[in-house]
């Protein structure tokens, strides 16, 4: 709505100083961002370089909720191997949960160790006792969040 724009217009004068541009110095003045554990992948998101399409018909618009999931993906999966372990799963949670003074870090691995089995149980199925899951795939991640409005979610 004009509203929208107008408000978004404002926004961005706030942000970029009156500026013509908005550069990544810029987000060090908004105070609900600062003490955030994932600041710098939430500012280098901004950044990111992708074209947007507006008037996409389905097809592009599934690509393009892929490429929102991609990016989530690629905020987990840290060392970029294609594949969020055991281990960048915990860090991810651990960073999210580091402001909450009544978690213990034992309890935000117990919260990670639970959402692996049950990724791996949603995509694996049924595991042996020998098995190991390896880790989710970005194909195993699709999974995961069929049905869900990434849309909202991601507001």
């Amino acid at each position: 709505t004009s509203e929208q724009i107008e408000h978004l217009h404002r926004r961005f004068k706030q942000l970029s100083r009156d500026q013509l541009t908005i550069r990544k110095e810029n987000f060090d003045s908004i105070p609900d961002l600062e003490f955030n554990p994932i600041r710098g992948k939430i500012v280098h998101a901004f950044f990111d370089k992708r074209p947007i399409e507006m008037n996409m018909d389905e097809e592009q618009l599934d690509r393009f909720r892929k490429e929102k999931l991609k990016f989530l993906f690629h905020m987990y999966d840290s060392d970029h191997d294609g594949k969020i372990t055991l281990q960048e799963y915990r860090n991810v949670v651990e960073e999210l949960l580091s402001g909450n003074p009544h978690l213990e870090k034992e309890s935000a691995r117990s919260i990670a160790d639970g959402a692996m089995m049950e990724a791996a149980s949603i995509c694996v199925g049924q595991m042996g006792p020998d098995q190991v899951y390896e880790g989710i795939t970005f194909e195993d991640f699709l999974k995961m969040w069929q049905g869900i409005d990434i849309e909202t979610k991601m507001h």
